[in-house]
């Protein structure tokens, strides 16, 4: 069974490039179960969300 640790490198690597079938499965089960992950799951697409909103360096000219 996964770990909060192991859950929550997975989310985040899961915001850049895609997860094998087993490390989906096992994170979706783990976030399932798991209050606390789900809520940093949340979080972190609210970050990735918030930021790509910002404006870039090239955008301020």
């Amino acid at each position: 069974m996964m770990n909060c640790h192991e859950a929550h490198k997975l989310v985040i690597r899961a915001q850049d490039a895609p997860l094998s079938l087993m490390e989906r499965l096992g994170l979706r089960f783990h976030l399932f179960i798991c209050t606390a992950c789900s809520s940093f799951e949340r979080q972190m697409e609210f970050l990735r969300a918030a930021c790509r909103r910002f404006p870039g360096d090239d955008e301020r000219d």
